[in-house]
């Protein structure tokens, strides 16, 4: 009893270590005071300040332009080069290179895109930050189809082709459902770091357009106020019902 309560000692560690931050920002929320470290009270007043804030709203508006344009781009293109690698290719040289943007350094990516459009004379502003974003998100996707792609049962689309179904009818009808749980969870975590990304949109936004990350960065450089976290806990709230939607709609597709 003593050495399964002594173990049991670490595991609390590591969750409060990781939640106990989050639920501090959420407690301050709802603090009536601009001193985060003077509670006076319980008040909703943050939250009116924030969505009354023009900046932060516009934010947001570009950040889910952003966030919802690279990943139903990354979806597209990330499910068909999946396919293609699982497919058409051998060995292992295709499949890193598909999977490198997931693995480089945020600085270098960044650095690397906005060489690209300074060449190409591409003007920054929310398309290139949009494209950006597809940019590493598409390595997401692809990594996590191609885990679904193995899971597969070869033998259906065997016989959807014996059946007389063509390659494209063949891919719609059998191949596609099978890997929709795969692609909402690809979508999910292209969406969630797409919102959260600070540093390739720092180097490929205009400063008239930017993301919501930026403009929290140029309110914190001079100290976290209460309207930050009011901000935060909104996120937070968002990001937990997308994850438990998509974990209900992953069984949905799954049973199906």
């Amino acid at each position: 009893m003593r050495e399964s309560r002594f173990i049991r000692v670490p595991f609390w560690l590591t969750f409060a270590f990781l939640y106990l931050p989050i639920v501090v920002v959420v407690v301050i929320s709802f603090n009536d005071s601009s001193n985060l470290f003077v509670w006076k009270g319980f008040t909703l007043d943050w939250y009116g300040v924030l969505f009354s804030d023009q900046a932060i709203l516009q934010g947001l508006v570009n950040t889910l332009i952003v966030a919802t344009g690279s990943t139903a781009i990354a979806c597209v293109l990330g499910t068909l080069l999946a396919v293609g690698i699982q497919r058409h290719t051998r060995g292992g040289l295709i499949r890193a290179f598909a999977l490198a943007p997931a693995l480089l350094p945020d600085l270098l990516l960044g650095i690397g895109i906005l060489s690209v459009f300074s060449l190409l004379g591409f003007t920054l502003g929310l398309y290139s930050v949009l494209l950006s974003h597809a940019a590493f998100s598409i390595a997401f996707v692809t990594a996590i189809v191609l885990a679904r792609l193995s899971q597969l049962d070869p033998s259906l689309e065997e016989a959807s082709r014996d059946l007389g179904a063509g390659p494209v009818r063949t891919f719609t009808r059998v191949t596609l459902p099978q890997l929709a749980p795969g692609i909402v969870a690809g979508a999910l975590l292209s969406f969630t770091l797409s919102i959260d990304e600070f540093v390739i949109a720092f180097f490929t936004s205009a400063p008239t357009t930017p993301t919501l990350p930026i403009v929290i960065y140029s309110m914190v450089r001079f100290g976290v106020t209460p309207e930050i976290n009011a901000l935060a806990t909104v996120l937070l709230f968002v990001s937990v019902v997308a994850v438990l939607g998509a974990q209900r709609l992953t069984r949905v597709t799954e049973a199906l």
